[in-house]
């Protein structure tokens, strides 16, 4: 067979182009919910936080996680709330703001390593974290699945951060106001608030959105200077 094999490509690509597209217009949804109502999205992100915490502290007592782990990941997402004091703004070059990137990849590449190492051998059953209080050697160890894996990383891992994502507002982006100069850098006591005609004020803009944005404007300006040359080709 060679063009069914095409259409198979074809179709893939085409399947992933409109995932793209479902998840950017969700995200961009999303944020444009958190602009309308930041007051509790904010009161959300802290009780989802506050759970995460409980549930990273039960899962090291119960199902026995590596304490360092566990307590690396509670004081990331402790460095995560950092992010709300000035909520929905953020400084793209504030010190916690960084922290919390950086946590982000740590987590994810110890966490991954610490499920996808295998017990080394029969001897080490007992000591493997996930294993029964079986003393044979022949019991296997309760490894997690790979849902259960998935699962821990999209709730425990990455929720916390892919929601600041979506709820965060760049610093370029904001419209002056009250505490709005910790973003802009400006001064509300030299009009900020009250000075000037308002032609310059800057609606409040989301990160995702102002992603969004960007690639759409992207993509249009490539187009243009594409037909340009074209245009400029024919001539």
């Amino acid at each position: 067979m060679w063009i069914l094999p095409l259409v198979g490509y074809a179709g893939v690509l085409l399947g992933f182009g409109f995932l793209t597209l479902a998840i950017a217009s969700g995200l961009y949804y999303l944020s444009e919910l958190v602009e309308e109502h930041t007051v509790f999205a904010r009161k959300l992100l802290t009780r989802l936080i506050y759970t995460i915490i409980a549930l990273q502290v039960l899962l090291a007592l119960v199902d026995r996680f590596p304490l360092l782990l566990s307590s690396l990941s509670i004081a990331s997402h402790a460095v995560y709330m950092g992010n709300l004091r000035h909520f929905p703004i953020v400084k793209l070059s504030d010190p916690v703001f960084i922290l919390s990137c950086v946590l982000v990849l740590t987590n994810h590449f110890l966490w991954f390593r610490h499920f996808s190492t295998p017990p080394l051998n029969n001897s080490s059953i007992n000591r493997y974290p996930y294993s029964s209080q079986s003393s044979s050697l022949y019991d296997k160890p309760d490894i997690p699945t790979f849902t259960e894996t998935a699962s821990y990383f999209g709730i425990c891992v990455w929720l916390v951060p892919f929601a600041l994502f979506v709820s965060l507002s760049a610093g370029e982006n904001v419209l002056p106001s009250m505490g709005s100069e910790y973003a802009t850098g400006g001064d509300v006591h030299g009009g900020g608030l009250g000075g000037g005609d308002g032609r310059n004020r800057r609606k409040k803009k989301g990160l995702v959105k102002a992603a969004v944005d960007w690639v759409v404007e992207w993509v249009g300006e490539t187009g243009k200077l594409m037909g340009k040359g074209e245009r400029a080709k024919g001539f």
